[in-house]
């Protein structure tokens, strides 16, 4: 670890800490810290082609161990909907990422939560649990390629009234370690070298697996009625905070 600490710059340990932050919150409510994250990592200045597939990897560790945390309640018919959903948008997507104005798929993404957040909006959303998870599979497929984080813009179709909480945290991590797979092996055909990034990544993982067992043991603390309030009100938040990013850089710039 102390030869890893040499090698990274300041900016890197901050992207680090942000990481292990960014999991500890997705281990206690399943979702924000991936936005966190990848706002954290366009913050440090990186282009979506090098941003997107980074966050790809760390993320992908993230759930997985939040998978391995969940396992015993993971809805696996609802993921492999999910992957048959997600593919092949990530490979169709990524050659083009470099043209695509990212602010504006922020400020769609933004207005589909809020809306979904509304009582009669979400009560009309009223998807099967099949037709959520596939049309949440494209949207990761296709969204998440050009923005990088998709949990807020899928988030609402695993919260489901026949689910409990840990089906919710679990399925919905387990569907986005998958999709960040697609990721990573897209931006991989298209040039994306892995091994430039390997300090920060390997410094990255280890925060987010930290963070993720930090959430798990915080997690018990959480009780199902105060569960989807705090779930909710993470979405919310952070599709504010989409609106505003994407805001300044497109009118007040």
């Amino acid at each position: 670890m102390s030869g890893l600490a040499l090698l990274l710059s300041p900016l890197e340990w901050v992207l680090v800490v942000v990481a292990f932050g960014s999991a500890v919150l997705s281990g206690i409510a399943g979702a924000g810290g991936g936005t966190i994250l990848i706002g954290a990592i366009y913050a440090a200045g990186m282009p979506p082609v090098v941003a997107v597939p980074l966050h790809a990897v760390v993320q992908m560790a993230s759930n997985a161990s939040r998978v391995f945390a969940y396992l015993p309640h993971v809805r696996w018919r609802a993921a492999i909907v999910f992957c048959l959903g997600a593919l092949p948008a990530p490979f169709v997507v990524a050659p083009l990422v470099a043209q695509v104005n990212p602010d504006y798929v922020r400020l769609v993404m933004a207005g589909f939560i809020l809306w979904t957040l509304l009582p009669r909006a979400s009560h009309a959303l009223g998807l099967s649990e099949r037709a959520a998870m596939g049309t949440a599979g494209a949207l990761n497929g296709g969204v998440g390629a050009v923005v990088g984080a998709t949990g807020l813009l899928i988030g609402p179709f695993f919260l489901r009234p026949d689910w409990a909480k840990e089906s919710t945290i679990g399925t919905l991590a387990l569907c986005q370690s998958l999709g960040h797979a697609f990721k990573v092996a897209a931006f991989a055909t298209v040039g994306f070298a892995m091994l430039d990034q390997l300090p920060l990544l390997l410094g990255m993982i280890a925060g987010v697996v930290t963070g993720t067992a930090v959430g798990r043991w915080l997690h018990q603390f959480v009780q199902e009625a105060a569960f989807r309030p705090l779930f909710r009100g993470i979405l919310a938040v952070l599709a504010i905070k989409l609106v505003w990013d994407a805001g300044q850089r497109l009118w007040l710039v």
